[in-house]
């Protein structure tokens, strides 16, 4: 049985595809994530009656749950949807399965084999199984081996595995990573997720260049001057100092999230509308970046971290001051980069990435800059007009925003800026889905699309080895500077545009 949908407008413009019969393993289930995205995700792929009844979600942790514990978690962390849905819950609750396992213990993982027997009989998932790996990264290369060794992954056919981010913590582990797992599984069963690239406005930039005769012909060096991709937080660390220490803003936003953000923007056309085919493209564009000085990298990078800030009514601490952080810390919550990309296409253009928290605005943006007109020919009403630029909203209000010059009202020839909008919630008349939704229908799907492949991950890691090294063999020479909380950054960060007298977009 399945929900009603109270939107038509829902039934009309969604054309998706049902995913098949299937048992989803979520490795890590007691964890953050289980519970703020990814059961979320799946009650609202239920609610969009895109789940079959044939299905199991069977939550996997070392905690000795059972499932009517495992049920009420669920439910306590998700009141706000219930609320809006309890009949919904209800059936849907039924798809809901625990299992105690500790993913180093083989006798835990067979004796998970068996249970999953019991429950595709039970929920009749035709053997069909993705399994979720919502764990730390140190049991990535473990946790495949487990899987592979109690035989949970040998039909390519029918199992997958989803394995978060961060794939590696440099070029070298990442190869080491993708030789183990690739050991245990196909590649085509292998599903690198970044979040990312399940949001709406990601995916929009192949339809906007690809559907669309008059942006193909200027993406590239004639038109465009620079490039800005940005993903700002105003949050801190919060509760996850332990893995943040060790992460730092390059590892945990710059090498993925951005980096594929820079991969969709600058990609080639695909000969065709197929996962491969779009796959190859993006590694092509990895493969030739560089950063825009390979010989002093340091001059191309800033890294930053977030000092205390706000007001008397409402503090906020530093990075140094949150709870399990070192004080003496020198790990970046900021980070900005200089990358060019070396082929035909962008030869020249540099693409400014920029990510960190405790920022102005939670925001994720691609601001393409034009060129400037060769001749001024009208007085403006600013003294210096701005270029044309195309702003894609990734988060929040995904959506675009193109900016030119028009007249001004009035006699004389003035002109001024105004912007043309697009808003994926006013055209289409509700949000788009959260970027978990996609790529697990995906994953479950089976379709590698937004997937990220083991060249792709490689060659983001080699991108920025050369920063990898100095952070960690000759940390003076790219130093962590100090910036209050709620402000876009260090000073520096800004001189790295300046020197190409580019300025920072402030939203």
């Amino acid at each position: 049985m399945q929900p009603s949908l109270s939107n038509p407008l829902r039934i009309g413009l969604r054309q998706e595809r049902v995913i098949s019969p299937q048992s989803l393993i979520i490795f890590g289930a007691s964890g953050d994530l289980t519970h703020r995205k990814l059961i979320p995700a799946l009650f609202e792929l239920f609610l969009q009656r895109r789940l079959p009844s044939e299905f199991a979600i069977i939550g996997c942790a070392r905690r000795p749950w059972t499932d009517d514990v495992f049920k009420e978690k669920m439910k306590s962390k998700l009141s706000d949807k219930i609320s809006d849905n309890p009949k919904e819950w209800e059936i849907f609750s039924n798809y809901l399965f625990y299992e105690p396992v500790d993913l180093q213990e083989r006798k835990q993982v067979k004796k998970l084999a068996s249970r999953l027997s019991l429950i595709d009989k039970k929920q009749a998932t035709h053997g069909n199984k993705t399994f979720y790996l919502s764990v730390s990264p140190n049991y990535y290369a473990s946790g495949c081996k487990a899987l592979k060794e109690a035989g949970l992954i040998d039909d390519p056919k029918k199992s997958r595995i989803v394995i978060e981010k961060p794939f590696g913590r440099d070029y070298s582990s990442a190869r080491k990573l993708n030789k183990i797992v690739q050991s245990c599984a196909d590649e085509s069963q292998i599903f690198r997720i970044d979040h990312y690239l399940g949001k709406e406005t990601v995916q929009n930039i192949l339809v906007l260049r690809f559907a669309n005769t008059i942006f193909e012909p200027i993406w590239n060096r004639n038109y465009i001057s620079n490039i800005q991709i940005t993903s700002s937080e105003t949050v801190g660390v919060e509760d996850r100092a332990g893995y943040y220490e060790s992460s730092g803003a390059l590892r945990d936003m710059l090498q993925n999230h951005l980096t594929q953000m820079l991969a969709v923007t600058a990609m080639e056309p695909p000969g065709k509308f197929d996962p491969e085919a779009i796959r190859n493209e993006k590694a092509k564009v990895l493969q030739a970046a560089k950063l825009a000085d390979e010989i002093n990298p340091w001059q191309c990078c800033v890294r930053g971290q977030y000092g205390k800030g706000g007001d008397i009514t409402s503090p906020l601490n530093g990075y140094r001051d949150e709870n399990g952080v070192n004080p003496n810390s020198t790990t970046e919550t900021y980070i900005a980069a200089k990358v060019f990309i070396d082929n035909w296409r962008w030869q020249g253009v540099p693409f400014y990435l920029r990510t960190g928290k405790r920022l102005p605005k939670r925001l994720g943006e691609i601001v393409l800059t034009f060129k400037d007109v060769p001749v001024h020919l009208f007085e403006s009403t600013i003294i210096n007009p701005a270029p044309n630029q195309l702003i894609l909203r990734i988060q929040p209000n995904e959506g675009a925003t193109f900016k030119f010059e028009v007249k001004s009202p009035g006699s004389g020839m003035r002109s001024r800026p105004v912007q043309m909008d697009f808003s994926y919630d006013e055209s289409f008349g509700e949000p788009s889905d959260e970027g978990y939704v996609r790529l697990l229908a995906d994953s479950m799907l089976g379709d590698p699309t937004l997937f990220t492949r083991n060249d792709e991950v490689e060659a983001a890691w080699k991108l920025y080895t050369p920063l990898i090294e100095l952070m960690e063999n000759t940390p003076w020479k790219l130093p962590t500077y100090k910036y209050e909380s709620g402000t876009w950054g260090p000073p520096e960060a800004d001189q790295l545009l300046s020197r190409d007298n580019i300025f920072w977009r402030r939203p």
